[in-house]
């Protein structure tokens, strides 16, 4: 059971991040003392990572399908800025390659991007999003500025800002190939057992950039009711609203609990929370381009976002 000494801390580390330089020490359940230390300001470099939103859903990406020119081409910018960024690769390497049988029966080759952020302890948070998109269709590029640009851009930005603020939990920043595929980069990622044994939680971001009405969904809670209380609590930027809901059966079509990369997690039994706003006029056509991102929105999104990983962060 948290104790209320542990629950005041860690609202104190949500709320005053503003205020300087802030170092919390508060007891784990195993009655180590964690010591939490991150620059107050505790804001992402939204400047780039618009730039690299911009970038990913280019004409020039090609729609960045699995196993095409345009998926090379967004693979090799994302490990080009990880370097730039100086995150280190997963298991010494950004690069992970595995295979699938596609819709077709055919053998594919998928790769998926992988930065990792050493925590002051070797349990991990898992955050992701895919790259990947539907590429050229009869003539016309879908290039997914929103599905799923938007949460790649925000992941880079959350392992830029983590690699400058070491966290508690070690973080993974996995970047999935062939989602529109099957989830497939996901479900080769949580293969590994020895590495999903030390995972509290993923946390997936999956369509992030495009609601006119200012909603983003954290889906998952039914699941997880422990979760609600920490997402409740933490700081909303702008005039974003949190909702929940989309995680229950009854839901039919509109349950989100496997319709993403926190899918295959879910089912090897890892906690999950799923950021997303709902299907829009753009979903999966070719005007989902950066154009279309409302981008006061897309900011307040990934801050928010941001704000919710501190506190799981510090709260788990």
């Amino acid at each position: 059971m948290t104790s209320p000494k542990f629950l005041l801390a860690m609202r104190i580390y949500v709320y005053i991040l503003i205020a300087g330089i802030v170092s919390i020490s508060c007891a784990s359940k195993e009655g180590e003392k964690r010591q939490i230390t991150v620059n107050a300001d505790a804001v992402i470099d939204t400047a780039q990572m618009i730039q690299d939103l911009r970038i990913l859903s280019a004409d020039d990406m090609g729609g960045r399908r699995t196993g095409t020119v345009g998926s090379a081409k967004a693979q090799a910018y994302l490990i080009g800025r990880l370097e730039n960024l100086e995150v280190p690769g997963y298991k010494g390497s950004h690069s992970h390659q595995f295979t699938f049988i596609n819709r077709e029966e055919q053998e594919m080759w998928g790769t998926n991007i992988i930065g990792y952020v050493q925590g002051r302890t070797d349990s991990m948070i898992v955050i992701t999003a895919h790259f990947d998109h539907l590429g050229n269709r009869e003539g016309e590029i879908y290039n997914g500025a929103d599905d799923d640009a938007s949460g790649t851009a925000a992941v880079l930005a959350f392992a830029d800002f983590f690699n400058q603020n070491q966290p508690y939990h070690s973080m993974v920043f996995a970047l999935f190939d062939a989602e529109e595929m099957g989830l497939r980069g996901a479900r080769a990622f949580v293969e590994d057992e020895d590495m999903l044994a030390k995972v509290k939680m993923n946390i997936n971001l999956d369509m992030v950039g495009n609601s006119l009405v200012n909603e983003l969904y954290a889906a998952g809670t039914y699941h997880h009711p422990q979760f609600k209380p920490i997402l409740e609590g933490i700081e909303k930027e702008g005039e974003l609203n949190l909702l929940f809901g989309h995680d229950t059966p009854e839901e039919g079509y509109n349950d989100w609990t496997t319709a993403s990369d926190h899918g295959p997690f879910h089912q090897k039994g890892v906690p999950f929370i799923y950021f997303g706003v709902e299907d829009h006029e753009h979903y999966h056509k070719p005007s989902d381009d950066f154009e279309t991102i409302p981008l006061p929105f897309y900011k307040a999104s990934a801050q928010t976002i941001l704000n919710a990983i501190l506190a799981f962060d510090a709260q788990l």
